[in-house]
C-alpha cells in the first residue's frame, strides 16, 4: 500500500503550528507523507514586514526568516501524526547551512524538507528552499516535539 500524501491549506497549517502574522512564513503544505517528507511554499509580497528594513533599495528576505519557513514547512511530517498532535515542535539546531541566492518579493520560496532521522521526540531533516528551480536555502535541522 502506497504511502499517504496529504496537503494542507493555511486554515489547516494554522491548526498544526502556533505561529501568525508576521510569523507565520509557510502559506500551503503541497504534499506531505508523514513520517517521510514536505513540501509547500511561501509567496513573497513587497506588503512582508521585513522587506521595509531588509534593505528599502533592494529588499531580500532575511536568512534567518527562510531557515524559519523551511522549520515551519516540515512542521507537518510529524505533527500530523496521531501521536504527537497537540504538542509543540521546537527546533534544537540548525546546521549546515547555505543561502545561494537571495529571495526578493514577487517570488515564490518553494520548499522541501525530508525526515532523516526519528528517534522518540527527537529528529533530524533536511530542508532546501527554491525560487523558480535555483536552490537559495539549504540546511540540516534538528528539532524535539515537547
Amino acid at each position: 500500500m502506497a504511502d499517504e500524501i496529504l496537503s494542507f491549506d493555511i486554515n489547516d497549517i494554522i491548526k498544526l503550528i502556533p505561529h501568525r502574522y508576521p510569523f507565520l512564513l509557510v502559506d500551503r503544505i503541497t504534499e506531505c507523507v508523514p513520517g517521510v517528507y514536505a513540501k509547500g511554499y511561501k509567496n513573497l509580497t513587497m506588503n512582508e514586514p521585513f522587506f521595509q528594513g531588509h534593505f528599502p533599495d533592494n529588499p531580500i528576505m532575511p536568512g534567518v526568516l527562510q531557515l524559519e519557513a523551511l522549520a515551519q514547512c516540515s512542521t507537518p511530517i510529524l505533527m500530523c501524526q496521531e501521536r504527537y498532535k497537540g504538542h509543540l515542535m521546537l527546533y534544537a539546531g540548525i546546521d549546515n547551512v547555505r543561502f545561494k541566492n537571495i529571495v526578493k518579493p514577487g517570488d515564490r520560496l518553494d520548499m522541501h524538507i525530508e525526515l532523516v532521522k526519528s528517534k522518540g521526540p527527537i529528529f533530524k531533516s533536511h530542508g532546501v528552499g527554491y525560487v523558480d528551480g535555483k536552490i537559495c536555502v539549504e540546511a540540516d535541522m534538528t528539532g524535539a516535539i515537547k
